[in-house]
């Protein structure tokens, strides 16, 4: 086993093996880096075409996430803009969804595959179960959809919540910072999920309650940190340097879409890592120690 792997974190991120020469064999993404890359020396007996991959392994490289969901758009960004060899798809095999604020006659939250219209949309996410399922978690606590007139049974649902019309606008408030990932917003709609849910399995109603638990993660997942995949189309180079080595991250038109290490003098860095912007620079300093590591390892 190539011994840079164990400088590998334990977080959620991005791989990338390299041959001799350098060129990138396989892209992949995982829930513990570790675990994940270390798992190509113990445990790829049944795939022969992986096999044939791991003996080309000259190095390997790793982008530390804050999330499971940045990690996965990391990968599938990093897929439709290259695709490597041993790679079988161009992209993840996720679903790419928004999450958009309709009001009207018809409130309440909905799935949308792109942006349509003037209402409010959140997003991206990847994943259109975990994305309906989030919709349902907040449906749940916020019921948006029976804050309306003129419709009997909607009404008489809303009657059974006790709420109506005028409640319609606090709802879409709360709704609307929990999508903005607001910390209090987020912990006060899973403390009312894990009681429905707690509630449900002390009466024994376990199905029930795998369903509530299905929306606490997909809501975990629609919140979770993200960075790279952004409905504003922002251009912007993100740079990091640590012990020699420069990491350069561009993101164009929102997505962060490509990923460079090479080795350079600080003084060269200084200005690119200074024009980095802040919401970046503890993402980029991060990979820039991580990228320093594996090389000093593998060299």
């Amino acid at each position: 086993m190539i011994r840079s792997v164990r400088e590998l974190p334990t977080v959620p991120g991005v791989y990338r093996f390299r041959d001799d020469a350098g060129k990138v064999l396989y892209i992949g993404r995982a829930r513990n880096l570790r675990r994940r890359v270390q798992s190509y020396w113990v445990n790829v007996g049944d795939r022969p075409h992986l096999a044939r991959m791991v003996r080309r392994i000259a190095r390997v490289e790793g982008v530390s996430c804050d999330s499971e969901h940045e990690a996965a758009w990391l990968e599938r960004n990093l897929l439709e803009h290259s695709k490597p060899r041993w790679n079988r798809i161009e992209g993840g095999a996720e679903v790419v969804g928004y999450i958009r604020l309709s009001s009207g006659s018809k409130p309440g939250l909905r799935f949308e595959h792109s942006v349509t219209g003037p209402s409010p949309h959140f997003g991206p996410y990847l994943g259109g179960l975990r994305i309906r399922q989030a919709i349902s978690g907040l449906h749940r606590v916020l019921p948006l959809q029976y804050t309306v007139e003129g419709d009997g049974s909607a009404e008489e649902f809303g009657r059974l919540f006790g709420i109506g019309p005028g409640d319609r606008e606090a709802l879409a408030r709360t709704a609307i910072a929990v999508l903005q990932r607001d910390p209090a917003a987020v912990s006060g709609l899973r403390e009312e999920l894990v009681r429905r849910r707690d509630r449900a399995a002390a009466e024994l109603r376990y199905e029930f309650a795998a369903k509530v638990q299905g929306e606490l993660e997909a809501l975990d997942w629609i919140v979770a940190e993200q960075k790279v995949a952004w409905l504003e189309p922002t251009d912007v180079d993100v740079y990091g340097w640590a012990d020699g080595v420069l990491v350069r991250f561009e993101v164009r038109g929102g997505r962060m879409c490509t990923w460079t290490v090479r080795a350079v003098h600080e003084a060269t860095a200084r200005e690119r890592v200074a024009a980095t912007p802040e919401p970046w620079r503890t993402f980029a300093q991060r990979n820039a120690e991580l990228a320093a590591r594996l090389l000093k390892v593998t060299s």
